[in-house]
């Protein structure tokens, strides 16, 4: 006779979906010999039941911890804040280079200089100090007007210290957008660079909050003397870091609950939105991306994706916990590859346009170099990829002959390569994975989150999803009938892609109505993004949810679809589409990406001095390609929905 648990187990199991080759002998449930819990294993996923009286298996979790969302490092579960993770770097790698610049010698940039873990924990206690100093309280929203560089950091781990707010500012933003994030922040101090001081000395008196300005890089004897009826002092970073030394301060430590950053959105779609996320979110994130991603000492990180992002902000969270090097870009895009070669970064995480370009480069060479080399490089990559899709490991043959010279334009010592923001064609993560080896992933997330969702595991080798979930966090798919998205389609479910967990922010600054229209009741945060899950439990996203449109004529459109093909086009850089209800047609504007039409015209014939000058050519072949562009753009009823 069957126990009470048996018996539950069985009624359970006869709900389960059956999958090609289900064996019903074997149980697709795993039981926990303690708790007495039980969860459907599907792969890197397993489903849980949301709520137990529905009966419906509809929550996804990471198969590395499906019991428990993760909330602390595992190894060190004491860690609770960012003030709590510094620490523990600055004890642990004391000697350790950190932080890394390219030192220029009579105008030629040389090699990279390095900051240790102890030195920069010194220079953010003198920071934080010099703050107290100026009487700057406890609490207080401090801004980052300044792209990235070691102070960027420093500044940030000294908030982290003594319970400041950390309120990144986009270095491209307009005055009025600035000025709106200063007021509704309510910072005291800003730290900007002196390319930016001058746009907030422009506006001074609209900020009436601010109280202190420190200008990184500045000179002492060029701060501008403000009349002391502005009640605003402006000082150099190196005034503040020698006041700060002289009158040490002890750490004001913050709590897991408290608020460790502001983040706000670009404001391209509306007023910009500050997402409020505690140390416990940031942590919880970076402890639950350590179960699959492991970092060393030994290893190099490149920085030069925004700090005011999240993305880079969680990398930095963890290269922190690992005790990695970081060295920063120059500054400048287009020497990017410059500094690379300098810094031969073991790690590099970047976004599609950027591996997109990588691509585009590396096959057009290939195409043009011809006969043997093109037949060569066909050989090896073809070799190399029959290897990888059947688990095999690839002779090192064609490293030696082909892909090491490939890997050199990344500085050759690359072995982890991360995408993230927006979604990296399969054609060019296949590409990556088999001319750069090692780990190549990608994954999904968002501010609201603290940013990672969900990621690609380890040993997955399919392309063309963003992985399993984070497991910080556990992910569901709603219904979107107006999309016709249900959880019920064949032979994918389909859906709204909802997360709940200790990632989830606290809700958008001093806005309620906009905190509550994202975060049900229930605690699930509504992303917009609709997805499926893959066999395997893996999240593949396939459209957006809120930027949808009906046109006139009722019929729907989601315009990043339409984008998304014709960025395709190797003439096109970016490409932006729009329409209303009021209008029957779409409208574009499209970008031509200069170096690859500036080549075209050459392989035509063109004498062409400036590419602009391309478009002022009295030539029929100049014409045929621009009606081309607006023929496909007016077919926009080919992507309903």
């Amino acid at each position: 006779m069957e126990s009470a648990p048996q018996r539950r187990l069985t009624a359970i199991q006869t709900h389960l979906i059956a999958t090609a080759g289900d064996d019903r002998s074997h149980s697709q449930l795993l039981t926990n010999q303690t708790a007495g819990e039980f969860v459907s294993e599907q792969g890197y996923s397993v489903v849980l039941p949301e709520k137990l009286e529905t009966g419906k298996w509809n929550v996804y979790r990471s198969a590395q911890s499906p019991l428990r969302l993760v909330s602390r490092f595992p190894d060190h579960p004491e860690i609770g804040t960012l003030h709590d993770n510094f620490e523990h770097s600055v004890e642990t790698f004391r000697d350790y280079k950190y932080l890394g610049t390219r030192i220029r010698v009579d105008g030629t940039v040389g090699e990279y200089k390095w900051m240790t873990y102890g030195e920069a924990g010194t220079a953010r206690s003198a920071i934080g100090s010099g703050l107290i100093y100026y009487g700057i309280p406890k609490g207080s929203c401090v801004g980052l007007y300044f792209i990235n560089r070691p102070e960027w950091l420093i500044v940030d781990h000294a908030c982290s210290a003594f319970s400041y707010v950390s309120v990144p500012l986009y270095d491209t933003l307009g005055p009025d957008a600035v000025k709106y994030i200063v007021n509704h922040a309510v910072l005291q101090a800003i730290f900007c660079v002196p390319q930016t001081l001058n746009s907030l000395l422009s506006f001074l008196s609209e900020i009436p909050s601010v109280r202190l300005i420190v200008v990184v890089g500045g000179i002492d004897e060029q701060m501008p003397s403000l009349p002391s009826t502005t009640g605003v002092e402006v000082v150099s970073y190196s005034k503040l870091l020698n006041q700060g030394r002289s009158r040490p301060q002890p750490f004001c430590p913050p709590k897991p609950a408290d608020i460790a950053t502001i983040c706000y959105t670009s404001g391209t779609t509306g007023t910009p939105k500050g997402a409020v996320l505690s140390h416990g979110n940031l942590i919880a994130n970076v402890a639950g991306a350590t179960l699959s991603v492991k970092f060393y000492p030994s290893d190099v990180y490149i920085s030069y994706l925004p700090l005011a992002h999240i993305y880079e902000r969680v990398n930095q969270v963890m290269t922190v916990y690992f005790g990695v090097a970081v060295g920063f870009y120059q500054g400048d895009n287009l020497k990017l590859m410059d500094d690379m070669a300098a810094l031969r970064p073991t790690i590099f995480c970047s976004v599609p346009r950027l591996y997109n370009r990588i691509y585009a480069g590396i096959t057009n060479a290939v195409k043009t170099s011809g006969g043997l080399r093109e037949r060569l490089f066909n050989a090896a990559y073809n070799a190399k990829k029959r290897a990888i899709l059947s688990g095999k490991n690839p002779s090192p043959m064609w490293d030696r002959l082909v892909f090491n010279k490939i890997k050199e334009k990344l500085g050759g010592r690359v072995r982890f390569m991360v995408s993230g923001a927006s979604p990296l064609s399969p054609d060019v993560m296949e590409f990556l994975r088999i001319c750069f080896g090692g780990r190549i992933a990608e994954g999904y997330g968002m501010t609201e989150t603290s940013c990672v969702i969900s990621s690609m595991d380890e040993s997955d080798n399919l392309t063309g999803h963003v992985g399993s979930p984070n497991p910080a966090c556990e992910v569901k798919l709603v219904d979107v009938p107006e999309m016709n998205y249900t959880s019920e389609d064949q032979p994918y479910p389909r859906g709204e892609i909802c997360v709940r967990g200790p990632i989830l922010f606290q809700g958008y600054h001093k806005d309620e109505v906009q905190t509550r229209e994202v975060i049900d009741e229930d605690g699930w945060l509504h992303t917009g993004d609709i997805g499926l899950w893959l066999p395997g439990g893996r999240l593949k996203i396939i459209d957006r949810r809120k930027n949808i449109f009906k046109l006139a004529q009722g019929e729907y459109i989601a315009p990043e679809k339409i984008e998304n093909v014709y960025a395709k086009c190797k003439f096109v850089a970016q490409c932006f589409v729009y329409g209303d209800s009021m209008n029957s047609s779409l409208v574009a504007i499209v970008s031509v990406d200069p170096d690859v039409l500036k080549a075209w015209a050459a392989s035509e014939g063109f004498q062409v001095i400036s590419w602009l000058g391309l478009f002022s050519v009295t030539n029929k072949k100049v014409t045929i390609l621009i009606r081309i562009f607006i023929f496909f753009i007016c077919l926009h009823s080919e992507f309903k929905r």
